[in-house]
């Protein structure tokens, strides 16, 4: 189901949202946690791929699966290409053994995700108390998964605890998704929105030019002699 009717008009304030909205999801101070690894430093690992299409829609489902190294309180999904749809909630489970769950087992963590649509984010406040919990989610595009350009969203994660007594705010980020698993290669494969691939002429297109500069240098020595015939004939 998505959160279109609910979404947001006014997305570049998220960041002020989502860590508001996780530090009054905070009950006690998290100092363990965030000692853990530092908020501002994570390291996220990510993917997307394709989705499963909703009821009554017949667009594209893009789904996209992420984890971190410590807690959020709230996480932004950047494309480049627009967005048509938002799945709210996305789901929690446990990726590693430490966290005392099977991997792959439903956490009740949980996110509420919105955004304006059509529009270019995801934009979502909740918590994953834990690090290396997987947040799997989906949201629609209005092109082909596999049609260039090809979306891939950059991820950007945020962190509210208390210290002290105080809210102490941390982001991490950007961190690349990548391109959607499962596609065909095409002339842009190999690369992603922060480490593009480089573009290259093609060889027919060189072979063009040195052929067009060849004619050029013939045009104009032939434009020479016949400059210089009137003369001689004098």
């Amino acid at each position: 189901m998505y959160a279109s009717q609910s979404a947001h008009r006014k997305a570049p304030r998220w960041l002020a949202a989502i860590v508001g909205a996780g530090a009054l999801c905070l009950a006690s101070p998290a100092l363990s946690q965030a000692e853990e690894s530092n908020p501002n430093n994570y390291n996220c690992l990510g993917s997307t791929a394709a989705g499963q299409p909703e009821v009554g829609s017949d667009e594209q489902e893009v789904e996209y699966s992420l984890y971190c190294n410590g807690p959020i309180t709230g996480y932004q999904l950047e494309s480049q290409i627009p967005l048509t749809g938002v799945q709210s909630p996305p789901l929690v489970t446990a990726t590693a053994t430490p966290l005392g769950s099977p991997t792959g087992a439903p956490l009740t963590d949980t996110f509420s995700c919105s955004g304006e649509i059509p529009g270019y984010a995801v934009n979502c406040v909740g918590q994953a108390k834990t690090g290396y919990e997987t947040i799997t989610g989906q949201f629609a595009i209005g092109s082909k998964l596999c049609a260039e350009p090809r979306v891939d969203p950059l991820l950007t994660v945020t962190y509210a605890y208390l210290e002290k007594g105080v809210v102490t705010q941390a982001i991490s980020g950007p961190f690349d998704l990548g391109r959607p698993n499962g596609c065909p290669p095409s002339a842009l494969s190999g690369g992603t929105r922060l480490s593009p691939k480089p573009v290259t002429l093609a060889a027919k297109d060189k072979h063009k030019g040195k052929h067009g500069r060849g004619n050029a240098k013939n045009k104009k020595g032939k434009r020479s002699k016949r400059s210089k015939s009137p003369s001689s004939k004098l």
